[in-house]
């Protein structure tokens, strides 16, 4: 029987070390946790902005939304100049044209 209660003995000394490890790993993994998370779970809580600030912010971000606007439709106001090709081009492109479908009626 004394070699029983040893035994017992030495499994209960195994498993406090064993808790002991566990609770150091708990401590490691939440350490790792608040890591990922960032600054959030230091701070304690969630930010938050005053009126005037978040008033601010979108003035700004319309006013940079204005000079874009202004800058990219400048290049849709400007009329394209129209393409014009003489008579005695279009006469040209016509004859070669003809002569094109005439090869192609040829080689059928």
């Amino acid at each position: 029987m004394t070699n029983l209660s040893s035994v017992v003995s030495q499994l209960r000394n195994e498993r406090t070390q064993v808790q002991g490890q566990l609770e150091r790993l708990d401590q490691a993994i939440s350490l790792l946790r608040n890591l990922r998370n960032g600054s959030r779970s230091t701070r304690g809580g969630t930010r938050t902005m005053s009126a005037s600030a978040r008033k601010r912010i979108a003035a700004a971000q319309k006013a940079r939304w204005a000079k874009w606007h202004e800058q990219h439709d400048q290049n849709k106001r400007k009329p394209t100049p129209k393409r014009v090709v003489s008579i005695a081009s279009r006469r040209k492109m016509a004859a070669a044209q003809r002569a094109r479908w005439a090869n192609r009626k040829k080689a059928a």
